[in-house]
């Protein structure tokens, strides 16, 4: 006899948020519903703030990427969509310097969800619009669970790299793109974060690390043939960063079992701990070795630096500002 099972019943949103303000972004904003959010998003990110001042409006919520270390502005509408919500996400953007825009609401029409396919297919990786619906569900008589839809994503391998004339991917870019390709579907293979970025034809790859304004950045470097990952400090918090994380170098040195390289480049404001080793990305049978490499690694920086990151002590420090590769 087969085991009885539960029937999916939907809940009504305004069952369980009367108010979008009061009751759904207070919600939102916590940090597992957070992130959960990002996980759908493939972001992680961290509450900046919720009702933020812009002009005589306010945004819903405020966040960071902590893998990039960019703004992220959240607009919250527990309704089908309409014109209002779409000038509010736009200006919210706008104003606080945003480079991803995600807008909630219960449902989507294919006017608005096509406004964000066109906005992501005219404007470059700087900008980032994402388009998510929420539903409640609820087995029998369980308390109701939130699902996010996204419906509309920016399309990453359009949007990023250099092209040709004949507005194909470069030989070099396309290289870097299968590489990071498969060093994300290896990462997450090896479960190594929470969530991992859509890979872009660069020389870089970011992994968040639990905290904005840090980040890990694996680099694959064609010119001077060398992999590497990096502890990468934004330039606000990075001196005092460094000097904390300097008093704890023989401890991290052990628990990597490897010397790293420490401030490389002393003129850069924003600051890096390094490890590299040769690799030529046109070796493509060279490739699992490679990946293996940055994979351990990443566990490795992972294990040693996120919870020492996170203990720092960095209050009254600026908190914004632009990160190095936000300048390229």
């Amino acid at each position: 006899m087969s085991a009885e099972l539960g029937k999916l019943t939907r809940v009504d949103l305004r069952d369980q948020w009367p108010d979008e303000a009061a009751s759904f972004t207070p919600w939102l904003a916590e940090e597992a519903n957070l992130a959960a959010l990002g996980d759908e998003l493939g972001l992680e990110l961290e509450l900046e703030g919720t009702e933020v001042q812009v002009g005589p409006y306010s945004a819903d919520i405020l966040a960071r990427d902590t893998g990039t270390g960019r703004y992220v502005v959240i607009e919250n509408q527990l309704e089908k969509t309409n014109h209002d919500h779409l000038g509010k996400v736009l200006t919210y953007g706008a104003i606080l310097d945003a480079t991803t825009v995600v807008w909630i609401a219960r449902e989507f029409t294919d006017e608005h969800r096509k406004a964000l396919d066109w906005l992501n297919d005219h404007t470059d990786e700087s900008l980032e619009f994402y388009a998510v619906e929420i539903e409640l569900w609820r087995i029998g008589g369980s308390p109701p669970a939130p699902r996010f839809s996204v419906v509309s994503r920016p399309a990453q391998i359009m949007k990023s790299g250099k092209t040709t004339s004949a507005g194909e991917l470069s030989e070099v870019r396309q290289l870097q793109l299968e590489f990071w390709t498969e060093v994300r579907d290896a990462l997450q293979a090896a479960k190594v974060a929470p969530s991992l970025q859509t890979p872009r034809p660069q020389y870089w790859y970011d992994v968040a690390i639990g905290r904005s304004r840090f980040h890990l950045s694996l680099t694959a470097n064609t010119f001077d043939n060398k992999l590497g990952v990096r502890m990468y400090m934004h330039h606000t918090v990075a001196d005092r960063a460094l000097e904390l994380l300097e008093r704890q170098r023989d401890a991290i040195h052990a628990e990597i079992g490897q010397e790293l390289t420490w401030n490389p480049y002393p003129d850069k404001q924003d600051k890096s701990i390094v490890l590299e080793r040769p690799g030529d990305l046109r070796e493509r049978d060279m490739w699992p070795e490679y990946i293996a490499w940055l994979v351990e690694t990443v566990k490795a920086f992972r294990q040693a630096f996120q919870q020492r990151i996170k203990r720092l002590d960095l209050s009254g420090l600026a908190e914004r500002g632009t990160t190095e590769e936000e300048e390229r």
